[in-house]
C-alpha cells in the first residue's frame, strides 16, 4: 500500500483506485449492453471509460510535452470539430477489450509522468483559455481524478440502473447487503410526495 502521508502518493492512489473502479463498472457486461445509451443525452459505461482514458492522455502527455507512444489509439483533438461527443462513444471498429486495455496502457503512460516529475513540475494545458494554461503536476493530478470520479459516479448509476450491480468498489460495496431497498425507496418517495 501507498505511503498515503505522501501528498504525491496519497493522489496517485485515488487516481488508480478510481480508474480500477471504472474499469470494473464494465465487468461482465456484452459489447452491446457496454455501449448501450442509458441516459437522454447518450452516456454509456463503454464510452465513459472511453472519454476518461482521452482525458488521461491528454493531461498526462501533451500538458507535461510528451506525446502517447500510439496518438493514433485516442481520439485527434481535430474530429471534436466534426463531432463534439467524438470520445464518448466506442465506434464501430472498437471493442470493449480494447478499449480497456488501452485505458491501462494511458494508465502506464500517465503513471510514468506522474512518477518521473515532481508536484511542483510545470507545465501547459494547450486547450485551455490562453490566460489559464500554465498549471502544475499537482494541480493536473487533482484536476483528472476529480474528473474521473465524476464519471466514475455516472458509471455507478448507469450500471445500477442496467442490472443492480451496486458497490463503492469491488472489495468494499460499502452499501449494506441486506437492506430492504424497496421499502427504503418506498418510504423516500412518501417522503418526497409530502412536498409535492
Amino acid at each position: 500500500m501507498a505511503d498515503l502521508s505522501d501528498p504525491k502518493a496519497a493522489l496517485h492512489h485515488y487516481l488508480q483506485a478510481t480508474r480500477d473502479d471504472l474499469i470494473w463498472k464494465l465487468d461482465g457486461l456484452s459489447e452491446r449492453e457496454a455501449r448501450l445509451p442509458r441516459t437522454a443525452t447518450g452516456n454509456n459505461l463503454l464510452g465513459v471509460l472511453k472519454h476518461c482514458l482521452n482525458v488521461e492522455a491528454g493531461y498526462f502527455g501533451p500538458t507535461f510535452g510528451r506525446e502517447f507512444p500510439t496518438p493514433q489509439d485516442l481520439v485527434p483533438m481535430q474530429a471534436f470539430e466534426e463531432d463534439p461527443q467524438a470520445d464518448w462513444y466506442a465506434g464501430e471498429g472498437e471493442t470493449k477489450e480494447g478499449l480497456i486495455d488501452l485505458y491501462r496502457r494511458v494508465a502506464v503512460f500517465a503513471d510514468q509522468t506522474i512518477d518521473q516529475l515532481p508536484l511542483d513540475a510545470p507545465g501547459q494545458v494547450p486547450w485551455w483559455r490562453p490566460d489559464g494554461q500554465d498549471v502544475t503536476l499537482h494541480r493536473i493530478m487533482i484536476h483528472v481524478t476529480c474528473d474521473l470520479a465524476r464519471h466514475a459516479g455516472h458509471a455507478d448509476i448507469m450500471r445500477e440502473q442496467h442490472d443492480g450491480a451496486i458497490g463503492l468498489q469491488r472489495e468494499n460495496s460499502n452499501i449494506p447487503h441486506d437492506h430492504d431497498w424497496p421499502a427504503y425507496v418506498t418510504r423516500l418517495t412518501k417522503l418526497a410526495d409530502r412536498f409535492g
